[in-house]
């Protein structure tokens, strides 16, 4: 196999919902939520974000506590797991959070689209830039070129849209759900898995292999290995 392991960990409302249709980040996860993901990251080698995420968002995508940063240097990894953004136009500001939190490696896979000149300002700033694709990136290259650069655990953060394409691929082996007790309705907020949807005989399927109620706050943690297609 030719590519990462690769984890999907979402935060959700009870409806389905990864933000609300402000699309502003809107705070989904617990303390006791962001406190396992902060785990899930140490235990990485890469954090993954699309497009939406990386721009609009502008996640720092470090290990938050000092103890598991710690424990990554003991054994031999960089204090933080690879960063990875996926944008077919890469306008990453160069004063991002993306780019200036740290330490860890800077990966932007990207497209012809993205100005040669910003490539070049991405670059001096730190970043290692990828081509792979013409008018939309090549998901499969992304992951096989991860792969290449010894990168066999990668953690897929978001958002829907690329959630969708990972598993619209079978690019993904297991999906993590944290789910809080809220409703944020509306029809235009981020799900899960965004897109143009799945066929129902095409739809991805779902091995359940846990089921908690996980925090005081009524939250409930789902763990799914996913169905391989032959």
């Amino acid at each position: 196999m030719n590519r990462p392991y690769v984890r999907i960990n979402v935060a959700m409302t009870a409806d389905g919902k990864i933000d609300s249709v402000a699309r502003r980040g809107a705070s989904i996860s617990s303390a006791a939520d962001r406190a396992r993901v902060d785990e899930l990251r140490a235990d990485s080698d890469a954090v993954m974000v699309g497009a939406r995420t990386l721009l609009d968002e502008d996640p720092r995508l470090t290990v938050k506590s000092p103890e598991l940063r710690a424990a990554r240097l003991a054994r031999g990894l960089p204090e933080n797991p690879a960063k990875v953004g996926l944008a077919s136009i890469a306008d990453v500001r160069l004063d991002s959070r993306f780019l200036g939190s740290g330490p860890a490696r800077r990966l932007l896979y990207t497209t012809s689209r993205t100005a040669p000149e910003h490539i070049a300002r991405l670059t001096a700033a730190g970043a290692e830039v990828f081509l792979l694709g013409g008018e939309h990136l090549d998901l499969p290259a992304v992951m096989a070129s991860l792969f290449d650069q010894g990168l066999r655990q990668v953690l897929v953060e978001g958002g829907g849209t690329l959630i969708a394409e990972v598993l619209r691929l079978d690019l993904a082996d297991e999906l993590t759900v944290y789910v809080a007790p809220r409703i944020f309705g509306g029809a235009c907020a981020p799900t899960l898995a965004d897109g143009p949807g799945f066929a129902a005989e095409r739809a991805p399927r779902l091995h359940l292999t846990s089921l908690e109620a996980f925090d005081p706050q009524g939250g409930a943690l789902l763990h799914y290995l996913i169905e391989h297609k032959e």
